[in-house]
């Protein structure tokens, strides 16, 4: 009987064992899948995120299918490894990809007895041939299966490399949660520094998520993660990688994140979409002429841009402090204004949303102090939208167009619009336009501009006014443009002629058509802050027109330069003489004229010329300022034209200033933008050497009498096109002296 039972035990081992080797040679022979051979396993890349570089070199952020940053194995502190394999697999070292004892614990544990709270059993090895390859499902048989495979596949791979790339492998394909991939990029986003400067108790934190990266996810849960990066510490100092006094020491010291999200809390995330865009355009040309595949989420390029990471930091704290100031103000305007009540039941019924205006629902509300979910009523929510301030600014350096600050509104997430797109009035910021033009046409800046009060019958009595209602008088150019005054201004328009205005502004590569009207004269024409600093750009460099830019060059991960800038031909666009009589007077306009309260109140105490501008009813406060070495523009204003500051608040002065004034004054310090304008020939300040303003003569006076207030704008208009082509004719055809 005995003899009968163990000859059935035998013939059953021998059955097992032919359906274990059928069942192992099968998968083997890829019946359940294909497993990577040696030289697949040789050309496994990971998918790397490419990162975004700031001109110092700092990361500022990522384009990702899965965020994830490879690293070397030289790169990892040897406490980091020592926390791995005392936690993950203590016989790394060891075994050749299977650790049979824990592979036994698994089979008669989780498969025989179905606990699923025995552990995986998996080495570090078997746990890289999942993450690279990931599971698939074969129904009762999947846990088998798939253990099966990432044995052999370990086994291949334990063949193929050393232990010391395993690790790195390893490192740098596994999940951290909050979709980071590799220990880089884990470092960065919970430690904001490299895997090379983690310290121990970091590197077990770390170390410890990867048990659950959800529940030890030390953000989220701070205790979990604590409790858990004890276990790793415990089992370092049971394999000996630490002594009792160094682990009760390490124990002691208290979690401390620097948690870096680039996606949610990133500074740059306008700039980073226009970089995103420009860097595809770029990638997509390269790949078409060298038959190349690169790609930005998934090949770790390496993006170098222009941005000036310090003068970005201090603009995104500028609106910080300024906008929530002036917020403040603009909603207690508003408070119980009948003009926004109707306002907003306009936009009600064109949304068909009367009916529920009072309706609440839970949605991301935006305040300075932070956003927060709320539920609030339709109503609500539109008289908040309606009433929000918002801004742009930018930055560049007008020499060769790089972009140095990009802030293209008060919060990426919540309002991805980029105000730095955005056409709106230009207001007085157009006169420096205008006054080019006139300077080009040989109009000399000592030619004086009358004061009167100014009545154009052709545009239904149209009447302009200086914003300090003060008339009488003339004023030189140069103390008209100096003082922003709106009489004398128009009165140059009709001067100048419309012809050298609108070809000149064509020249700067406005993209909106200008209208023959006098009130053009006061800047009622639309442009962006983005057009508006490539127009300026020309008079800080000596006329010359040049191409913003964002992204220096474009490597590989391993160095490789595959992009690299190249400078455009030059493009003069005004003559030197006229960028520097403007500088000139845009500079007294700082010293002396709309722009004292950057030095007077702020303090900044750069060489700086530069222009206010508030269009109509105070919808858009503008101001740009520059010198050789940086030109800055920032514009504010809510969405709808109609709802606006109803006093100077609202002017370029007090709402768009500040954001340039304070920016250049957290930077100043520097040393970076400091160079003064060219200083101006004898001849060039002799043609200055004018007063501002000065009163008419008696004679003059008398002979005003007769003259009638009312000015035919299109005669005027004739007159000076008219003058403009005579003088062409006469160039062209004057005689040659003998």
């Amino acid at each position: 009987m005995i003899k009968k039972i163990l000859r059935f035990l035998l013939k059953l081992s021998l059955f097992i064992a032919f359906i274990v080797a059928a069942f192992i040679t099968a998968v083997n022979y890829d019946v359940f899948g294909h497993i990577y051979t040696k030289d697949e396993l040789k050309d496994f890349n990971n998918e790397e995120a490419s990162i975004v570089l700031s001109e110092s070199n700092s990361v500022i952020g990522k384009y990702f299918q899965e965020n994830r940053t490879n690293t070397s194995f030289n790169q990892l502190p040897k406490h980091l490894i020592n926390a791995l394999v005392a936690t993950e697999d203590a016989r790394y070292f060891e075994h050749s990809g299977v650790d049979t004892r824990s592979l036994f614990r698994v089979l008669f544990k989780s498969i025989l007895q179905n606990n699923k709270r025995s552990g995986g059993g998996s080495t570090i090895t078997q746990q890289l041939a999942k993450n690279m390859y990931g599971r698939k499902d074969y129904g009762p048989l999947t846990m088998l299966i798939n253990k099966t495979k990432e044995g052999i596949q370990a086994y291949r791979i334990e063949q193929t490399f050393t232990k010391k790339d395993i690790l790195t492998l390893y490192l740098n394909t596994v999940s951290f949660g909050e979709n980071v991939y590799g220990i880089e990029a884990a470092a960065l986003r919970y430690f904001n520094k490299s895997v090379s400067n983690l310290k121990l108790e970091e590197a077990a934190v770390l170390v410890g998520i990867l048990k659950a990266n959800t529940y030890y996810n030390p953000r989220l849960y701070p205790q979990n993660a604590i409790k858990r990066r004890k276990v790793v510490l415990v089992q370092m100092e049971k394999y000996g990688y630490l002594t009792q006094q160094e682990l009760d020491s390490i124990q002691k010291i208290p979690l401390k994140l620097e948690y870096n999200n680039l996606n949610s809390e990133n500074n740059t995330g306008y700039f980073l979409t226009e970089v995103k865009k420009e860097a595809q355009n770029i990638i997509k040309k390269i790949n078409e002429e060298k038959n190349t595949n690169y790609q930005i989420e998934t090949d770790g390029l390496q993006i170098h841009t222009t941005l000036d990471i310090n003068l970005q930091n201090a603009a995104l704290q500028s609106f910080q402090s300024h906008l929530k100031t002036m917020q403040n103000l603009i909603r207690k305007q508003y408070k119980n204004s009948n003009t926004l009540r109707k306002h907003i039941d306009n936009i009600l019924k064109k949304e068909s949303l009367y009916d529920k205006k009072f309706e609440k629902k839970k949605q991301l509300v935006f305040d300075w102090k932070e956003t927060y979910l709320d539920s609030i009523s339709i109503y609500d929510s539109i008289q908040k939208s309606e009433t929000l301030l918002h801004a742009g600014l930018l930055a560049m350096n007008p020499k060769n167009g790089q972009i140095k600050a990009w802030v293209g509104g008060i919060d990426h997430s919540m309002y991805p619009y980029d105000q730095i797109y955005a056409q709106r009035q230009v207001a007085s910021t157009f006169k420096p336009i205008l006054y080019a033009a006139a300077l080009e046409e040989n109009i000399s800046p000592c030619d004086y501009l009358e004061n009167e009060e100014l009545i154009i019958s052709d545009y239904d009595n149209w009447s302009p006014e200086n914003a300090n209602k003060k008339l009488g008088g003339k004023y030189s150019m140069a103390g008209a443009l100096k003082n922003s005054l709106n009489i004398p201004t128009v009165n140059l328009f009709m001067k100048t002629g419309f012809k050298p205005v609108d070809t000149l502004w064509k020249k700067m590569e406005f993209s909106s058509n200008i209208k023959n009207t006098p009130s053009l004269a006061l800047g009622t024409a639309t442009a962006s802050i983005f057009e508006l600093t490539k127009a300026y750009g020309a008079f800080a460099n000596n006329g010359e027109l040049v191409q913003p830019y964002f992204i220096t060059q474009i490597t590989t991960g391993d160095g490789k330069i595959i992009y690299k800038h190249q400078a455009k031909n030059k493009n003069n666009i005004i003559k030197e003489n006229t960028a520097e009589i403007i500088n000139y007077i845009l500079q007294k306009a700082i010293n002396e004229g709309t722009g004292t309260a950057l030095r007077s109140k702020y303090g900044v105490k750069l060489p700086l010329a530069g222009k206010t501008g508030s269009s109509q009813n105070y919808a858009d406060a503008w101001f740009a300022s520059y010198n050789p070495d940086l030109i800055m523009v920032s514009r504010v204003g809510c969405s709808s034209p109609k709802i606006h500051f109803n006093n100077g608040n609202g002017s370029g002065g007090r709402l768009a200033l500040p954001l340039v004034a304070k920016t250049l004054k957290k930077v100043q310090h520097q040393k970076k933008y400091h160079t003064s304008f060219k200083p101006l020939s004898d001849e060039q300040l002799e043609s200055l050497n004018c007063d501002d303003y000065k009163e008419k003569t008696g004679l003059e006076k008398f002979f005003d009498i007769f003259k009638k207030k009312d000015k035919n704008f299109e005669k005027e208009q004739q007159k000076a096109d008219k003058k403009n082509n005579e003088s062409i004719f006469k160039k062209i055809f004057k005689k040659k002296k003998d």
